[in-house]
């Protein structure tokens, strides 16, 4: 369904519902991607770049994450994905990536950096309601800074502004209209043949 060096992007802030997507998305894309997690990529490395920093644990937003982690986790994601589809093989990144989706000129930067066109941007929205409820239930460390500041980090994520760059949204708030399952599916019947 979709060309050999594709690369999928699946956006949106954390709680969003962007690894459930992601999932739907793999088991119905032929060919499969390969997914490139941020959590899975680097969940490990961030924790033990925070202690060594001697940062909080659960801190993922804000100037020095930017500057010291989030450069670095993106950048890293970027070259592999780029490596990847110099191999002819799809890529599905899964992350919030929320400065280049709302950013026109720095959006084709990174298409760029990924290897060029074909990317194709899912965009998982939300709302403060649903991410506080998911943020809460899913009771991990690195949502503890999100939470305590929840008001900072939801303006942050820019809930209610649609992406700069050309995308398809996937509606996983809690008042959604249809399931995740019903949408991924017409989004992939919308595809066009390969």
């Amino acid at each position: 369904m979709t060309g050999a060096a594709t690369a999928w992007v699946v956006a949106g802030p954390p709680g969003a519902g962007k690894s459930m997507v992601a999932g739907l998305l793999l088991t119905a894309l032929t060919p499969r991607p390969a997914l490139l997690d941020k959590d899975t990529m680097y969940g490990a490395f961030v924790a033990a770049t925070l202690t060594a920093a001697g940062r909080p644990p659960g801190e993922r937003e804000g100037p020095w994450y930017d500057e010291h982690i989030k450069v670095h986790e993106y950048a890293g994601m970027t070259s592999t994905a780029r490596e990847i589809r110099s191999h002819g093989c799809p890529v599905l990144l899964s992350g919030p990536f929320t400065q280049q989706i709302h950013d026109a000129r720095l959006w084709r930067s990174w298409v760029a950096g990924l290897g060029g066109p074909q990317v194709r941007l899912v965009w998982v929205r939300s709302d403060a309601d649903t991410l506080r409820r998911r943020l809460a239930g899913r009771g991990s460390e690195r949502d503890a800074a999100k939470l305590a500041d929840f008001a900072a980090f939801a303006a942050s994520m820019r809930l209610g502004t649609e992406p700069a760059a050309p995308h398809v949204t996937i509606d996983n708030r809690l008042t959604a209209v249809a399931p995740l399952r019903a949408q991924v599916a017409a989004l992939v019947k919308g595809l066009p043949a390969c």
